[in-house]
């Protein structure tokens, strides 16, 4: 990936976040904390002012800029999630891993800090599907909508959810919601 598609695709994300930060944090009320929302809106605006006020080698300088901004300035589970994923990406795309294995290592980190696997309502649902969708040449909006949308209907055995149990049926996780963002806004800068 280049600085300037990576540079686009946290601008196109973060302008995603915005746009859904009280949709993000009302997914997040009957199952989690309710602060998803306003957590990675903060997130991202960090993301941006640092994007805005320095220049960047190459992606894996801005990759690495996103994790430690998402690491120091958003709460929750989520900081710690995505700042994991970041690393995971920025240490691929050091090493000149292809997109699929870029995001892949992502997930990897993920997976390492929250212990779960697919089916369990979290964002690795998002991730491992988009992980699969990019080694086929497959990913589209379509596709991330469908693996967002099967949450609603998983009962979450991971993560704040999980204390609800088969409460959080029927509701959408928001950790996948936000990362169906990351991935619809890569699509639209042309990133895949």
């Amino acid at each position: 990936m280049d600085v300037t598609t990576a540079q686009a695709w946290m601008t196109a994300f973060h302008a995603k976040i915005q746009e859904h930060k009280d949709y993000l944090s009302e997914l997040d009320t009957p199952i989690g904390d309710g602060d998803h929302g306003g957590n990675m809106a903060r997130g991202m605006s960090a993301v941006m002012e640092n994007l805005e006020a320095n220049e960047f080698a190459s992606a894996a300088d801005v990759l690495k800029m996103v994790s430690m901004q998402l690491l120091s300035k958003v709460g929750g589970a989520s900081g710690p999630l995505y700042g994991s994923a970041f690393m995971g990406m920025t240490k691929a795309e050091q090493a000149g891993a292809d997109l699929a294995d870029t995001v892949a290592a992502g997930l990897d980190m993920i997976q390492k800090r929250g212990k779960a696997e697919r089916n369990e309502k979290t964002m690795v649902d998002v991730w491992s599907g988009v992980v699969i969708a990019l080694k086929e040449g497959t990913l589209s909006e379509e596709i991330i909508d469908e693996l967002v949308e099967a949450t609603k209907e998983m009962k979450a055995t991971k993560g704040r959810a999980s204390y609800v149990g088969e409460r959080s049926i029927g509701h959408i996780d928001p950790g996948s919601f936000s990362s169906g963002l990351l991935f619809k806004s890569l699509l639209e800068v042309g990133g895949v």
